[in-house]
Protein backbone atom coordinates (compact mmCIF):
# COMPACT_ATOMS: atom_id res chain seq x y z
CA UNK A 1 0.00 0.00 0.00
CA UNK A 2 0.78 3.61 -0.75
CA UNK A 3 0.51 6.17 1.89
CA UNK A 4 -1.07 9.41 1.60
CA UNK A 5 1.56 12.18 1.73
CA UNK A 6 -0.37 15.31 0.40
CA UNK A 7 2.11 16.07 -2.40
CA UNK A 8 0.44 14.65 -5.66
CA UNK A 9 2.32 11.35 -6.18
CA UNK A 10 0.59 9.88 -3.01
CA UNK A 11 -1.02 6.88 -4.70
CA UNK A 12 -4.26 8.84 -5.15
CA UNK A 13 -5.49 8.73 -9.06
CA UNK A 14 -6.85 11.58 -10.50
CA UNK A 15 -10.29 10.47 -12.05
CA UNK A 16 -13.27 12.90 -10.94
CA UNK A 17 -14.27 15.29 -13.48
CA UNK A 18 -16.60 18.61 -13.18
CA UNK A 19 -19.66 16.94 -12.76
CA UNK A 20 -17.99 14.15 -10.07
CA UNK A 21 -16.80 16.93 -8.12
CA UNK A 22 -20.34 19.66 -8.43
CA UNK A 23 -22.26 16.02 -7.34
CA UNK A 24 -19.95 14.99 -4.78
CA UNK A 25 -20.18 18.55 -3.10
CA UNK A 26 -23.96 19.33 -4.21
CA UNK A 27 -25.25 16.07 -2.90
CA UNK A 28 -23.22 16.21 0.33
CA UNK A 29 -24.99 19.27 1.18
CA UNK A 30 -28.33 18.06 -0.20
CA UNK A 31 -29.00 15.41 2.26
CA UNK A 32 -32.08 14.12 4.26
CA UNK A 33 -32.53 17.21 5.94
CA UNK A 34 -34.66 18.92 3.43
CA UNK A 35 -36.97 16.04 3.97
CA UNK A 36 -37.39 15.94 7.80
CA UNK A 37 -36.00 19.10 8.90
CA UNK A 38 -38.17 21.56 7.14
CA UNK A 39 -41.21 21.48 9.48
CA UNK A 40 -38.83 22.52 12.29
CA UNK A 41 -37.13 25.47 10.17
CA UNK A 42 -40.63 26.67 9.62
CA UNK A 43 -42.07 26.48 12.47
CA UNK A 44 -38.67 28.37 14.33
CA UNK A 45 -38.33 31.36 11.52
CA UNK A 46 -41.83 31.02 9.54
CA UNK A 47 -41.65 30.80 6.17
CA UNK A 48 -39.67 33.83 5.00
CA UNK A 49 -37.93 34.20 8.16
CA UNK A 50 -36.45 30.24 7.78
CA UNK A 51 -36.13 31.38 4.62
CA UNK A 52 -34.14 34.56 5.67
CA UNK A 53 -32.32 32.21 8.27
CA UNK A 54 -31.05 29.79 5.19
CA UNK A 55 -29.87 32.86 3.53
CA UNK A 56 -27.74 34.35 6.20
CA UNK A 57 -25.71 31.00 7.13
CA UNK A 58 -25.64 30.58 3.53
CA UNK A 59 -24.05 34.13 3.34
CA UNK A 60 -21.56 32.90 5.78
CA UNK A 61 -21.18 29.66 4.11
CA UNK A 62 -20.47 31.69 0.80
CA UNK A 63 -17.82 33.65 2.26
CA UNK A 64 -16.05 30.29 4.20
CA UNK A 65 -16.51 28.92 0.37
CA UNK A 66 -14.28 31.68 -0.76
CA UNK A 67 -11.51 31.08 1.06
CA UNK A 68 -11.51 27.69 0.32
CA UNK A 69 -11.71 28.40 -3.30
CA UNK A 70 -8.05 30.14 -2.81
CA UNK A 71 -6.69 27.55 -0.91
CA UNK A 72 -7.50 24.54 -2.53
CA UNK A 73 -6.50 26.54 -5.72
CA UNK A 74 -3.06 27.40 -4.53
CA UNK A 75 -2.78 23.60 -2.80
CA UNK A 76 -4.27 21.22 -4.15
CA UNK A 77 -3.39 18.52 -1.64
CA UNK A 78 -5.20 15.67 -0.18
CA UNK A 79 -6.33 17.24 3.60
CA UNK A 80 -7.27 20.36 2.71
CA UNK A 81 -7.62 22.12 6.23
CA UNK A 82 -5.13 20.37 8.06
CA UNK A 83 -2.61 21.59 4.61
CA UNK A 84 -3.83 25.31 5.04
CA UNK A 85 -3.19 25.46 9.18
CA UNK A 86 -0.64 24.18 8.96
CA UNK A 87 1.31 26.31 6.49
CA UNK A 88 -0.35 28.98 8.22
CA UNK A 89 0.43 28.44 11.36
CA UNK A 90 1.67 25.29 12.99
CA UNK A 91 0.80 21.55 13.78
CA UNK A 92 -1.34 22.15 16.36
CA UNK A 93 -3.84 24.60 15.25
CA UNK A 94 -3.86 22.00 12.07
CA UNK A 95 -4.64 19.32 14.11
CA UNK A 96 -7.64 21.29 16.15
CA UNK A 97 -9.22 22.45 12.62
CA UNK A 98 -9.11 19.18 10.96
CA UNK A 99 -10.34 17.06 14.11
CA UNK A 100 -13.01 19.09 14.44
CA UNK A 101 -14.16 19.14 10.51
CA UNK A 102 -13.98 15.62 10.47
CA UNK A 103 -16.61 15.84 13.98
CA UNK A 104 -18.69 17.54 11.54
CA UNK A 105 -18.47 14.73 8.80
CA UNK A 106 -18.98 12.00 10.93
CA UNK A 107 -21.62 13.61 12.78
CA UNK A 108 -23.31 14.03 9.64
CA UNK A 109 -23.11 10.44 8.84
CA UNK A 110 -24.73 9.48 12.08
CA UNK A 111 -27.32 11.66 11.02
CA UNK A 112 -27.86 9.99 7.85
CA UNK A 113 -27.47 6.52 9.25
CA UNK A 114 -30.37 6.89 12.11
CA UNK A 115 -32.96 8.39 9.32
CA UNK A 116 -32.65 5.11 7.16
CA UNK A 117 -34.95 3.07 9.16
CA UNK A 118 -37.55 6.19 9.58
CA UNK A 119 -37.85 6.53 5.74
CA UNK A 120 -38.56 2.65 5.86
CA UNK A 121 -41.26 3.34 9.00
CA UNK A 122 -42.81 5.75 6.87
CA UNK A 123 -43.24 3.61 3.46
CA UNK A 124 -44.32 0.72 5.89
CA UNK A 125 -45.36 1.59 9.06
CA UNK A 126 -45.77 -2.36 10.17
CA UNK A 127 -41.26 -1.85 9.27
CA UNK A 128 -40.80 -1.52 13.22
CA UNK A 129 -40.62 -4.87 15.30
CA UNK A 130 -38.88 -6.43 17.60
CA UNK A 131 -38.62 -3.95 20.79
CA UNK A 132 -35.11 -3.60 22.56
CA UNK A 133 -34.82 -1.01 25.13
CA UNK A 134 -35.77 3.06 25.43
CA UNK A 135 -33.60 6.19 24.77
CA UNK A 136 -34.52 9.58 25.64
CA UNK A 137 -38.32 8.96 25.02
CA UNK A 138 -37.50 6.75 21.65
CA UNK A 139 -38.30 3.35 21.41
CA UNK A 140 -35.61 1.52 19.52
CA UNK A 141 -36.33 -1.71 17.34
CA UNK A 142 -34.22 -4.38 16.19
CA UNK A 143 -35.60 -3.54 12.45
CA UNK A 144 -34.53 -0.07 12.90
CA UNK A 145 -31.03 -1.34 13.87
CA UNK A 146 -30.29 -3.57 11.63
CA UNK A 147 -31.55 -1.94 8.40
CA UNK A 148 -29.40 1.11 9.45
CA UNK A 149 -25.75 -1.03 10.23
CA UNK A 150 -26.49 -2.97 6.96
CA UNK A 151 -26.62 0.01 4.22
CA UNK A 152 -23.74 1.24 6.56
CA UNK A 153 -21.60 -1.26 5.78
CA UNK A 154 -23.13 -0.98 2.41
CA UNK A 155 -21.95 2.26 1.54
CA UNK A 156 -18.88 1.83 3.70
CA UNK A 157 -18.01 -1.00 1.17
CA UNK A 158 -18.49 0.73 -1.85
CA UNK A 159 -16.13 3.56 -1.07
CA UNK A 160 -13.59 0.86 0.07
CA UNK A 161 -14.22 0.04 -3.57
CA UNK A 162 -12.66 3.30 -5.34
CA UNK A 163 -13.97 7.01 -5.30
CA UNK A 164 -14.89 6.18 -8.84
CA UNK A 165 -17.70 4.02 -8.47
CA UNK A 166 -18.80 6.25 -5.22
CA UNK A 167 -18.87 9.01 -7.92
CA UNK A 168 -21.31 7.08 -10.27
CA UNK A 169 -23.86 6.39 -7.20
CA UNK A 170 -23.19 10.06 -6.91
CA UNK A 171 -24.69 11.56 -9.68
CA UNK A 172 -27.35 9.31 -10.29
CA UNK A 173 -28.79 9.91 -7.19
CA UNK A 174 -28.38 13.70 -7.01
CA UNK A 175 -30.32 13.81 -10.49
CA UNK A 176 -33.12 11.91 -8.66
CA UNK A 177 -33.02 14.22 -5.70
CA UNK A 178 -33.32 17.07 -7.75
CA UNK A 179 -36.10 15.87 -10.02
CA UNK A 180 -38.17 15.02 -7.12
CA UNK A 181 -36.95 18.89 -5.68
CA UNK A 182 -38.40 20.62 -8.74
CA UNK A 183 -41.56 18.58 -8.87
CA UNK A 184 -42.53 19.65 -5.64
CA UNK A 185 -41.17 23.47 -6.17
CA UNK A 186 -43.90 23.06 -9.63
CA UNK A 187 -46.54 21.71 -8.48
CA UNK A 188 -46.74 23.91 -5.49
CA UNK A 189 -47.10 26.99 -7.95
CA UNK A 190 -50.18 25.30 -9.15
CA UNK A 191 -51.62 24.25 -5.49
CA UNK A 192 -50.08 26.43 -2.71
CA UNK A 193 -51.78 29.34 -1.56
CA UNK A 194 -49.38 32.45 -1.24
CA UNK A 195 -51.91 33.11 2.05
CA UNK A 196 -50.13 30.44 3.68
CA UNK A 197 -46.57 32.14 3.27
CA UNK A 198 -48.49 35.75 4.85
CA UNK A 199 -49.82 33.93 7.52
CA UNK A 200 -47.21 32.20 8.75
CA UNK A 201 -44.38 34.43 7.75
CA UNK A 202 -42.40 35.00 10.62
CA UNK A 203 -44.13 32.54 13.74
CA UNK A 204 -40.46 32.92 15.34
CA UNK A 205 -39.03 31.04 18.23
CA UNK A 206 -41.22 31.93 20.97
CA UNK A 207 -42.41 35.01 19.34
CA UNK A 208 -39.97 36.37 18.73
CA UNK A 209 -38.87 37.28 15.27
CA UNK A 210 -35.32 37.46 15.40
CA UNK A 211 -34.74 34.68 17.56
CA UNK A 212 -36.97 32.49 14.78
CA UNK A 213 -34.39 33.61 12.00
CA UNK A 214 -31.17 32.91 14.18
CA UNK A 215 -32.44 29.27 15.52
CA UNK A 216 -32.65 28.51 12.05
CA UNK A 217 -29.49 30.27 10.89
CA UNK A 218 -27.64 28.89 13.60
CA UNK A 219 -28.53 25.20 11.95
CA UNK A 220 -27.38 25.95 8.56
CA UNK A 221 -23.87 25.09 8.78
CA UNK A 222 -24.68 21.29 9.59
CA UNK A 223 -26.89 21.08 6.65
CA UNK A 224 -24.56 23.17 4.25
CA UNK A 225 -21.10 21.29 5.09
CA UNK A 226 -20.18 19.40 2.29
CA UNK A 227 -18.33 21.86 0.18
CA UNK A 228 -15.66 21.57 2.31
CA UNK A 229 -15.43 17.56 0.80
CA UNK A 230 -13.73 19.35 -2.07
CA UNK A 231 -10.76 19.72 -0.60
CA UNK A 232 -10.33 16.58 0.87
CA UNK A 233 -10.36 14.51 -2.57
CA UNK A 234 -8.20 17.76 -4.16
CA UNK A 235 -5.51 15.26 -5.07
CA UNK A 236 -8.63 12.71 -6.95
CA UNK A 237 -9.50 15.82 -9.14
CA UNK A 238 -8.79 16.35 -12.32
CA UNK A 239 -9.12 19.66 -13.48
CA UNK A 240 -7.43 23.02 -13.35
CA UNK A 241 -6.91 24.29 -10.03
CA UNK A 242 -8.72 27.45 -10.73
CA UNK A 243 -11.68 25.60 -12.08
CA UNK A 244 -11.97 23.74 -8.50
CA UNK A 245 -11.88 26.78 -6.81
CA UNK A 246 -15.10 28.10 -8.96
CA UNK A 247 -16.99 24.70 -8.65
CA UNK A 248 -17.10 25.14 -4.62
CA UNK A 249 -18.91 28.29 -5.06
CA UNK A 250 -20.98 26.95 -7.06
CA UNK A 251 -22.16 24.17 -5.61
CA UNK A 252 -22.81 26.65 -2.12
CA UNK A 253 -25.40 28.88 -4.58
CA UNK A 254 -27.23 25.86 -5.79
CA UNK A 255 -27.48 24.45 -2.15
CA UNK A 256 -28.92 27.43 -0.98
CA UNK A 257 -31.06 27.69 -3.75
CA UNK A 258 -32.43 24.16 -3.26
CA UNK A 259 -33.26 24.54 0.37
CA UNK A 260 -34.74 27.62 -0.54
CA UNK A 261 -36.61 26.47 -2.84
CA UNK A 262 -37.83 23.78 -0.69
CA UNK A 263 -38.47 25.94 2.18
CA UNK A 264 -41.17 28.23 -0.35
CA UNK A 265 -42.65 25.63 -1.97
CA UNK A 266 -43.87 23.60 1.53
CA UNK A 267 -44.93 26.85 3.09
CA UNK A 268 -47.40 27.89 0.14
CA UNK A 269 -48.75 24.51 -0.02
CA UNK A 270 -49.46 23.97 3.97
CA UNK A 271 -50.72 26.12 6.58
CA UNK A 272 -49.37 26.51 9.82
CA UNK A 273 -51.70 24.18 11.30
CA UNK A 274 -50.95 21.27 9.04
CA UNK A 275 -47.08 21.86 9.33
CA UNK A 276 -47.81 21.33 13.34
CA UNK A 277 -49.80 18.22 12.74
CA UNK A 278 -47.56 16.68 10.35
CA UNK A 279 -44.42 17.35 13.07
CA UNK A 280 -46.23 15.46 15.72
CA UNK A 281 -47.74 12.41 13.40
CA UNK A 282 -44.84 10.96 11.27
CA UNK A 283 -42.44 14.43 11.06
CA UNK A 284 -42.13 14.18 7.47
CA UNK A 285 -42.89 17.55 6.66
CA UNK A 286 -41.87 17.60 3.32
CA UNK A 287 -43.52 14.40 2.16
CA UNK A 288 -46.89 15.43 2.83
CA UNK A 289 -46.46 18.70 1.36
CA UNK A 290 -46.11 16.85 -1.86
CA UNK A 291 -49.10 14.35 -1.34
CA UNK A 292 -50.77 17.44 -0.72
CA UNK A 293 -49.22 19.26 -4.09
CA UNK A 294 -50.61 16.89 -6.44
CA UNK A 295 -53.88 15.46 -4.49
CA UNK A 296 -52.53 12.04 -3.56
CA UNK A 297 -51.28 10.27 -0.54
CA UNK A 298 -48.83 8.10 -2.40
CA UNK A 299 -46.88 10.99 -4.16
CA UNK A 300 -45.37 11.29 -1.14
CA UNK A 301 -43.06 8.45 -1.35
CA UNK A 302 -41.41 10.63 -4.64
CA UNK A 303 -40.00 12.95 -1.82
CA UNK A 304 -39.18 9.43 0.26
CA UNK A 305 -37.34 8.65 -2.83
CA UNK A 306 -35.32 11.77 -3.19
CA UNK A 307 -34.49 11.79 0.49
CA UNK A 308 -33.10 8.38 0.82
CA UNK A 309 -30.84 8.93 -2.36
CA UNK A 310 -30.23 12.35 -0.44
CA UNK A 311 -28.75 10.26 2.23
CA UNK A 312 -26.85 7.67 0.03
CA UNK A 313 -25.56 11.36 -1.31
CA UNK A 314 -24.48 12.99 1.91
CA UNK A 315 -23.48 9.93 3.45
CA UNK A 316 -21.12 8.73 0.66
CA UNK A 317 -19.40 12.28 0.26
CA UNK A 318 -18.75 12.81 4.13
CA UNK A 319 -17.22 8.80 4.15
CA UNK A 320 -15.11 10.88 1.04
CA UNK A 321 -14.00 13.50 3.21
CA UNK A 322 -13.58 12.38 6.63
CA UNK A 323 -11.19 9.10 5.69
CA UNK A 324 -9.46 11.83 3.23
CA UNK A 325 -8.84 13.95 5.84
CA UNK A 326 -7.82 11.05 8.68
CA UNK A 327 -5.34 10.13 5.70
CA UNK A 328 -3.60 13.43 5.56
CA UNK A 329 -3.58 13.24 9.54
CA UNK A 330 -1.93 10.20 9.28
CA UNK A 331 0.67 11.05 7.14
CA UNK A 332 1.82 14.13 9.76
CA UNK A 333 1.98 11.90 12.74
CA UNK A 334 -0.96 13.09 13.70
CA UNK A 335 -2.89 10.07 13.50
CA UNK A 336 -2.43 6.58 13.73
CA UNK A 337 -0.37 4.80 10.35
CA UNK A 338 -3.02 2.80 9.36
CA UNK A 339 -5.14 5.85 8.67
CA UNK A 340 -2.68 7.15 5.91
CA UNK A 341 -2.45 3.28 4.16
CA UNK A 342 -4.04 3.46 0.16
CA UNK A 343 -5.38 0.43 -1.05
CA UNK A 344 -2.88 -0.74 -3.78
CA UNK A 345 -5.92 -2.26 -5.87
CA UNK A 346 -8.91 0.40 -5.25
CA UNK A 347 -7.01 3.89 -4.61
CA UNK A 348 -8.39 4.48 -1.30
CA UNK A 349 -7.63 5.04 2.52
CA UNK A 350 -9.31 1.77 3.59
CA UNK A 351 -8.87 2.06 7.31
CA UNK A 352 -9.63 5.53 7.25
CA UNK A 353 -13.23 4.83 5.62
CA UNK A 354 -13.78 1.57 7.43
CA UNK A 355 -13.42 3.94 11.00
CA UNK A 356 -15.95 6.62 9.94
CA UNK A 357 -18.00 3.86 8.93
CA UNK A 358 -17.84 2.03 12.01
CA UNK A 359 -19.37 4.92 13.98
CA UNK A 360 -22.05 5.15 11.56
CA UNK A 361 -22.71 1.72 12.22
CA UNK A 362 -22.99 2.44 16.26
CA UNK A 363 -25.41 5.52 16.18
CA UNK A 364 -28.35 3.74 15.76
CA UNK A 365 -28.23 2.01 18.53
CA UNK A 366 -28.89 5.64 20.14
CA UNK A 367 -32.21 6.07 18.03
CA UNK A 368 -33.69 8.93 16.86
CA UNK A 369 -32.45 10.67 19.31
CA UNK A 370 -29.03 10.90 18.00
CA UNK A 371 -30.22 13.53 15.31
CA UNK A 372 -30.85 16.26 17.66
CA UNK A 373 -27.50 15.42 19.69
CA UNK A 374 -25.36 15.16 16.14
CA UNK A 375 -26.44 18.25 15.23
CA UNK A 376 -25.53 20.40 17.21
CA UNK A 377 -22.17 18.73 18.04
CA UNK A 378 -21.47 18.99 14.63
CA UNK A 379 -22.09 22.55 14.08
CA UNK A 380 -20.03 23.14 16.58
CA UNK A 381 -16.95 21.50 14.55
CA UNK A 382 -17.68 22.51 11.23
CA UNK A 383 -18.35 26.26 12.43
CA UNK A 384 -14.40 25.74 14.79
CA UNK A 385 -12.57 24.18 11.45
CA UNK A 386 -14.58 26.84 9.17
CA UNK A 387 -13.12 30.03 11.55
CA UNK A 388 -9.63 28.56 11.33
CA UNK A 389 -9.66 27.90 7.80
CA UNK A 390 -10.47 31.83 7.49
CA UNK A 391 -7.68 32.71 9.68
CA UNK A 392 -5.22 30.84 7.71
CA UNK A 393 -6.44 32.50 4.71
CA UNK A 394 -5.77 36.02 6.35
CA UNK A 395 -2.77 34.79 7.56
CA UNK A 396 -1.08 33.51 4.58
CA UNK A 397 -2.45 36.51 2.67
CA UNK A 398 0.23 38.26 4.52
CA UNK A 399 3.10 35.72 5.34
CA UNK A 400 2.98 34.68 1.59
CA UNK A 401 1.95 37.11 -0.70
CA UNK A 402 3.51 35.73 -3.89
CA UNK A 403 2.07 31.92 -3.30
CA UNK A 404 0.99 30.91 -6.72
CA UNK A 405 -3.11 31.54 -6.55
CA UNK A 406 -4.28 30.23 -9.97
CA UNK A 407 -8.13 31.13 -7.90
CA UNK A 408 -7.58 34.89 -6.41
CA UNK A 409 -10.18 36.29 -3.99
CA UNK A 410 -11.04 40.00 -5.00
CA UNK A 411 -11.25 41.91 -1.47
CA UNK A 412 -9.66 39.29 0.68
CA UNK A 413 -9.73 41.12 3.44
CA UNK A 414 -13.41 42.07 3.42
CA UNK A 415 -14.30 38.43 2.93
CA UNK A 416 -11.39 36.60 5.18
CA UNK A 417 -12.17 38.97 8.06
CA UNK A 418 -16.31 38.18 7.13
CA UNK A 419 -15.87 34.29 6.92
CA UNK A 420 -13.90 34.75 10.11
CA UNK A 421 -16.38 36.74 12.02
CA UNK A 422 -19.39 35.51 10.88
CA UNK A 423 -18.00 31.66 11.97
CA UNK A 424 -16.63 32.81 14.79
CA UNK A 425 -20.01 33.84 15.98
CA UNK A 426 -21.47 30.85 15.08
CA UNK A 427 -18.90 29.14 17.88
CA UNK A 428 -19.94 31.86 20.52
CA UNK A 429 -23.30 31.04 20.26
CA UNK A 430 -23.20 27.21 20.69
CA UNK A 431 -20.17 27.86 23.40
CA UNK A 432 -21.92 30.49 25.83
CA UNK A 433 -24.34 29.10 27.99
CA UNK A 434 -28.05 31.18 27.56
CA UNK A 435 -27.57 32.01 23.89
CA UNK A 436 -30.99 30.00 23.34
CA UNK A 437 -28.84 27.31 20.90
CA UNK A 438 -25.86 26.57 23.63
CA UNK A 439 -24.92 22.77 23.63
CA UNK A 440 -26.45 20.67 25.85
CA UNK A 441 -24.53 17.91 27.90
CA UNK A 442 -25.02 15.19 25.99
CA UNK A 443 -23.92 17.07 23.18
CA UNK A 444 -20.74 18.47 25.32
CA UNK A 445 -20.10 14.81 26.42
CA UNK A 446 -19.79 14.33 22.80
CA UNK A 447 -17.67 17.11 21.56
CA UNK A 448 -15.24 16.00 24.72
CA UNK A 449 -15.50 12.30 23.97
CA UNK A 450 -13.87 13.68 20.27
CA UNK A 451 -11.44 15.83 21.56
CA UNK A 452 -10.36 13.03 23.94
CA UNK A 453 -9.75 10.33 21.18
CA UNK A 454 -8.17 13.08 19.14
CA UNK A 455 -5.51 13.69 21.58
CA UNK A 456 -5.03 10.03 22.63
CA UNK A 457 -4.48 9.63 18.99
CA UNK A 458 -2.33 12.26 18.42
CA UNK A 459 -0.01 10.97 21.79
CA UNK A 460 -0.04 7.56 20.14
CA UNK A 461 1.05 8.87 17.35
CA UNK A 462 4.23 11.07 18.17
CA UNK A 463 5.28 8.41 20.50
CA UNK A 464 5.47 5.77 17.31
CA UNK A 465 7.23 8.73 15.41
CA UNK A 466 9.91 9.37 18.46
CA UNK A 467 10.37 5.79 18.46
CA UNK A 468 10.80 5.17 14.58
CA UNK A 469 13.61 8.26 14.80
CA UNK A 470 15.45 6.63 18.06
CA UNK A 471 15.82 3.76 15.58
CA UNK A 472 16.58 5.67 12.82
CA UNK A 473 19.62 7.47 14.96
Amino acid sequence: MAECEGTGDSGFRRVLRRKDVIVLAFGAMIGWGWVISTGDWISDGGVIGASIGFILGGLMIFFVGMTYAELVSAMPKCGGEKIYCQRAFNSTVSFICTWALILGYVSVVCFESCTIPMIFSYIYPEFLQGYLYTVEGYDIYATWVISAVAIAAAITYINCRGVRTAARLQTLFTLIICASGVLLAAASLFSGDPANISENAFSGSGGDAVMGVISVMIVTPFFLIGFDVIPQAAEEIDLPFATVGRVIILSIILAVAFYGMIILSVGSVMDESQIQASMTGNGLVTADAMAIALGNQAMSKIILVGGLCGVVTSWNSFLIGGSRALCAMSESGMMPAVFGKIHSRHGTPAAAIAFVGAISMIAPFFGRVTISWVVDAGTLGCCLAYFLVAASFMRLRTKEPDMPRPFKVRHPTFIGASAAFMSGLMVALYVIPGTGVSLSGIEWAIVTAWTAVGIIFWLISRRRRSAQRRQEE
